[in-house]
């Protein structure tokens, strides 16, 4: 083996001409949404009485009146086939963490040998995938193949398109026979729907109507990588795991901090206006692109939108990345940590509440909506620091392990940052004493204004996993190929019973001393709760070992952090708000421990492959190489080179045979068939081939370097 197929991959993108990307002839505004069945199409193409239905049920979570599925089903059939659609799917999310979908053709055979296009509101309405193949964590045995998808309509259909084709992909959950969740979706709506009741529960508390709608927002920011097509196939490790397994560190990577909002390369932008034109055609509002820290990295945002959309949107914008990626002959990984050493990739998850068009996590302009404010905030403290191991649970991952604790992603120990300005009022209030309100010598909750609180009053802390960013919570733990749903089902569900629990004490106050009573309410939660609240460096050992005082769980392992799955106090919350029974709860351990496991004897078996076929024949070659080298030299009896020679024969040799030992220890590690043991195995052995790189000659190494993956392209 020899480098030629990295030099033939250089050459090859260096040759290759830019591609030409057309300029659209209709303008952002115009193309918006057209592949979408939204409410305008809804209203232009449905009967009246059938669109306020079906309004209701989107708006206002009323349940699905069936009688209108055949009008909806006919409208849209009409709109996707004026659209060149020839298919339909059921396009759910089932536990393997992307998207699933099955296609039945519009066309077919009528009574007298003529083709028709056929689609019914039962089509619409529910699909039957086989539910056995799918990840269930015991809810469904081998045998037990039936399982059915359910038309999502608080979600819109829309039109995914192929080289040659066109498909009306339909939002649906997906369930087993006997009625449990085997998707992501499914759990997030029972979750909203637990949180909106007890917002509407705390609002009628505070002595509002109870008569608005609340709304749970995201923005999902993805970071993702790219690279060169032929960079990629040259790579067994990015190909098989979304990885690199072995790679020597360039000198120059991340430290200039140049590539960072950086002046983007003309191919790059090329693929980014292609994927915003895919994307707002699909109705996502696709807002912000740059250029992220490490080299290669970059970054898409899109406008907030409701919490269930916002996920199945992400979804579509990681297809889109990918699919975009393909036809500008690149390639978008969207693992966590494809690159050791430089930054991981992340999905920030902004998340926020609403009652009507008030953010519940903004402060307001009179003392009513500032203890409304202050409450919604001691309420989410309240919950992460209950609950911060279930929260840790839902950023579980083989590639998130890689990526917490460092280059600008957060660590295991789930932290709140509030800022020194909030933080300073949170602290008056657990004090009962102010030093910077407007008036008086009390922080008295709705009496007293908060001090005006911009938007952007405070600093940002990207080594802090939970941080309030002005009217919302980021939580950066997440990693970039996690959907958005899990995190949120966690969020949701803790967040709705600290309020409820709040509700529940605030319903008690009588009118006269509501006040009173809510500040040393709020008191209260802050002197139980405030451990959870950190602004510093949450890089530092000083913070593990503060956090280990404060009784914060340090859950840096995907076993580790799995393991509050399984513990009663959390199954009996999920259970109790109607999110998880207790048997979709265990099964979500043993789905995520397998899918662990499985992937961390991926990459064993890979990694053990690699270093035998294509790291050690070309060790051995330069040993080879070396040894002639050093026998002629002696032959002659030159003296001039031999020393360095006989050096560099050496430490390869020591190096050649440290590889053969720790290809060893891997088999060994996986033939006990212990995660812990391979990772430590592959560990070591990354690190010898990591050092052979750099001695080896740079004709004969086999595999695309990282000076040339993370810079050409």
């Amino acid at each position: 083996m020899s480098n030629a197929v990295r030099r033939k991959a250089i050459s090859a993108i260096a040759g290759r001409p830019a591609r030409n990307y057309a300029v659209m002839a209709e303008s952002e505004t115009e193309i918006y949404g057209e592949d979408v069945f939204n409410l305008s199409r809804m209203r232009e193409s449905l009967p009246k009485n059938v669109y306020k239905k079906l309004l209701a049920t989107i708006k206002a979570g009323e349940p699905l009146d069936p009688v209108i599925a055949d009008d909806v089903a006919n409208a849209i059939r009409q709109w996707a086939i004026s659209r060149g659609a020839t298919h339909y799917t059921h396009w759910f999310q089932p536990l393997t963490g992307g998207t699933a979908e099955k296609h039945d053709a519009f066309l077919e055979p009528g009574e007298e040998d003529e083709a028709i296009m056929a689609f019914s509101g039962k089509n619409l309405i529910v699909g039957e995938p086989d539910a056995s193949s799918f990840p269930s964590g015991g809810l469904r045995a081998t045998f037990e193949a039936r399982g059915y998808t359910a038309w999502d309509p608080t979600s819109p259909a829309f039109i995914k398109r192929g080289l040659n084709d066109a498909t009306l992909c339909i939002p649906t959950a997906f369930c087993s026979y006997t009625g449990e969740a085997l998707d992501k979706k499914t759990p997030l709506l029972r979750s909203i729907q637990a949180l909106n009741k007890s917002i509407i529960r705390m609002m009628k508390a505070f002595g509002e109507p109870g008569d608005k709608h609340p709304e749970v927002t995201l923005g999902a920011e993805q970071e993702y990588f790219l690279i060169d097509k032929e960079f990629y196939l040259a790579r067994p490790d990015l190909v098989q795991t979304g990885r690199t397994l072995f790679g020597a560190p360039p000198p120059k990577h991340q430290q200039l901090e140049d590539h960072y909002f950086g002046s983007i390369k003309p191919r790059i932008l090329a693929f980014m206006s292609e994927v915003e034109t895919e994307l707002w055609r699909l109705g996502i509002p696709a807002k912000t692109r740059h250029n992220e820290v490490a080299p290669a990295q970059f970054e898409i945002a899109p406008v907030f939108e409701e919490l269930n959309l916002a996920v199945d949107h992400n979804m579509v914008i990681m297809e889109v990345l990918r699919q975009t990626a393909e036809r500008h002959n690149l390639v978008c990984l969207l693992h966590e940590k494809p690159f050791a050493g430089i930054n991981g990739s992340g999905k920030h998850n902004n998340w926020s509440i609403s009652y009507g068009k008030t953010n519940l996590l903004k402060p307001g302009n009179d003392p009513h909506q500032n203890a409304i404010f202050l409450t919604t905030l001691c309420a989410v403290i309240q919950a992460v620091d209950r609950h911060s191991d279930i929260l840790r649970s839902a950023t579980a991952g083989a590639g998130n392990d890689h990526r917490l604790g460092a280059n600008e992603a957060p660590p295991a120990i789930i932290s709140i940052f509030l800022g020194e300005q909030l933080t300073d009022i949170i602290d008056q209030i657990e004090k009962g004493e102010v030093k910077s309100s407007r008036h008086g010598d009390m922080m008295r909750i709705g009496v007293d204004t908060l001090p005006p609180l911009p938007r952007d009053a405070t600093d940002r802390n990207r080594t802090s996993p939970f941080a309030f960013t002005g009217n919302k919570f980021e939580f950066r733990a997440p990693g970039s190929s996690q959907s958005c749903g899990g995190v949120n089902v966690v969020l949701n569900t803790i967040v709705a019973e600290s309020i409820d629990e709040i509700s529940a004490e605030l319903e008690k106050f009588p009118k006269e001393d509501f006040l009173a009573n809510l500040q040393a309410l709020l008191q209260k939660i802050i002197r139980q709760h405030k451990r959870v609240v950190f602004n510093g460096d949450g890089y530092t050992q000083e913070w593990v070992e503060e956090s280990a005082k404060r009784g914060l769980p340090n859950l840096r392992t995907t076993p580790e952090a799995l393991q509050p799955l399984l513990d009663e106090k959390n199954i009996e919350l999920f259970d109790r708000y109607g999110v998880l029974s207790p048997k979709e709860m265990k099964s979500r351990y043993e789905v995520f421990m397998e899918e662990y496991e499985r992937k961390i004897r991926i990459e064993g078996e890979l990694a053990l492959t690699m270093a035998r076929t294509m790291i050690y024949p070309v060790a051995n070659e330069q040993l080879n190489k070396l040894s002639g080298t050093v026998a002629g030299l002696k032959a002659v009896g030159v003296n001039n080179g031999l020393q360095s020679s006989v050096k560099a024969l050496d430490k390869i040799g020591v190096l050649t045979d440290k590889l053969c030992a720790d290809s060893c220890a891997l088999e060994e590690a996986l033939q006990k068939n212990c995660s812990s043991s391979v990772i430590s195995a592959l560990g070591t052995l990354r690190s010898t081939v990591d050092e052979l790189e750099k001695l080896v000659d740079d004709q004969l190494w086999p595999l695309p370097k990282y000076r040339e993956m993370l810079f050409i392209y």
